[in-house]
């Protein structure tokens, strides 16, 4: 293969990458569109959307594209980190990982949930990605004291040995179960009024924010840039290559194998229908490959509608609670104009396991209608919070934890 010398991934006086933020905006795009298929589509309230005996082949990849948003977003957080801590002390970063993640947590606990349910006397807390990606940084607060080689081998162990543990199961409601559930296996817990439902146990996602962080020194000011970019290239169809080894043996790696089906589509839909909750090594392989490769692709001078994504990756937290909180207010909007009363969307449980919301639904032209509209209305707010953020971040601290 010929890497050509186009225009290195150097980072700009402001410490930005381009292809990094080019790749975290294009996957925040991606991810709007399965949080509106959560809020609009009718068949969200019925049925899994990858449910090869249900789904049908526009609603499964609709699902399916997003499945690259959650890995991205914890991968590319390590390689920031280590870009955060370059040019910072140690006991610094580490004090700035440790905040961050914790502040992290009270965003989704207290912040997302609210933007979510609309019910200020919070039933209902869904432990989404931002929560493990704030455990993962808290977790790191620690590891960044090893060497780079230890938080390497430490992540590669969690992602590729944490199905091992996919047997293990702890019923109940103590805090065994509870603690596990954080770990390694998804759960609901209710305790009175409150529920809390843990979508995304951190054992994988630790190991991937590790591997990251290792990768943020492919990065550094000096390393060069072709190198890097064969570098990037031969992981990324290296990781691709492993993928479709142990996917095609259906051995280690999913606890979900695939199996023919009613057609040869919905088999080729079965081959890649890998398991999120929590990341499967084989959704972990998928996901990660072909974004190192668009980082390799990437690198370069950004064009116009590259830079009109970039801004969508630089303000990444800002864009995910602006989403949220817009999302469901066009749901508040489309549930009244459907014939509900707007108090069916403060809810009590997930918007598809509220009952006042049955027969509420719309078809997925409507879902890819109202993702359009909320990205264009995104995108002249983003590019307003980044030029603010990029003025004001040498005096304002806190826009650092945005």
């Amino acid at each position: 293969m010929l890497i050509s010398r186009t225009p290195s991934a150097k980072p700009a006086k402001n410490g930005r990458v381009g292809s990094i933020d080019l790749l975290r905006g294009t996957v925040m795009i991606v991810m709007a569109l399965d949080h509106v298929r959560d809020y609009f589509h009718y068949g969200a309230f019925l049925y899994s959307p990858t449910d090869l005996s249900r789904t049908s082949v526009p609603l499964f990849l609709t699902r399916w594209i997003t499945h690259f948003c959650a890995p991205v977003f914890v991968f590319l957080a390590g390689i920031s980190a280590r870009l955060y801590g370059m040019k910072r002390s140690r006991q610094e970063l580490s004090f700035f990982l440790f905040t961050r993640g914790a502040w992290l947590v009270f965003v989704e606990l207290f912040i997302l949930s609210l933007f979510r349910t609309f019910n200020p006397s919070y039933p209902f807390f869904n432990l989404q990605v931002i929560w493990a990606i704030g455990i993962c940084m808290i977790v790191l607060s620690a590891l960044i004291y090893m060497s780079r080689r230890q938080i390497l081998l430490i992540g590669l162990v969690l992602i590729v040995a944490h199905n091992l543990l996919d047997p293990v199961q702890v019923s109940g409601k103590g805090a065994g179960a509870i603690l596990w559930s954080i770990w390694h296996q998804p759960g609901s817990f209710t305790f009175g009024h409150f529920t809390f439902s843990v979508k995304y146990p951190v054992m994988p996602w630790i190991g991937l924010m590790a591997v990251g962080y290792y990768f943020g020194d492919w990065y550094a000011p000096g390393c060069d840039p072709v190198r890097r970019r064969l570098m990037l290239f031969l992981l990324g169809y290296s990781t691709v290559a492993v993928f479709f080894i142990l996917r095609i043996i259906n051995g280690y790696g999913d606890a979900a194998r695939w199996s023919v089906q009613k057609n040869a589509f919905f088999t080729f839909l079965s081959f890649f229908n890998v398991t999120k909750y929590p990341p499967s090594l084989l959704y972990l392989l998928l996901t990660i490959g072909p974004a190192l490769l668009f980082l390799a692709f990437m690198e370069g001078p950004l064009n116009r509608w590259k830079s009109a994504v970039v801004v969508f990756g630089r303000v990444a937290m800002f864009y995910y609670l602006a989403h949220i909180l817009l999302i469901h207010l066009f749901a508040l909007l489309a549930a009244v104009l459907s014939g509900y009363k707007a108090s069916d969307m403060v809810l009590s449980a997930g918007v598809y396991d509220s009952p006042g919301l049955k027969g509420y639904g719309f078809g997925l032209w409507v879902v890819y209608g109202v993702w359009i509209v909320l990205i264009l209305l995104l995108y002249p707010l983003c590019k307003w919070f980044d030029r603010y953020k990029s003025a004001h971040q040498a005096t304002q601290w806190w826009l650092s934890y945005l």
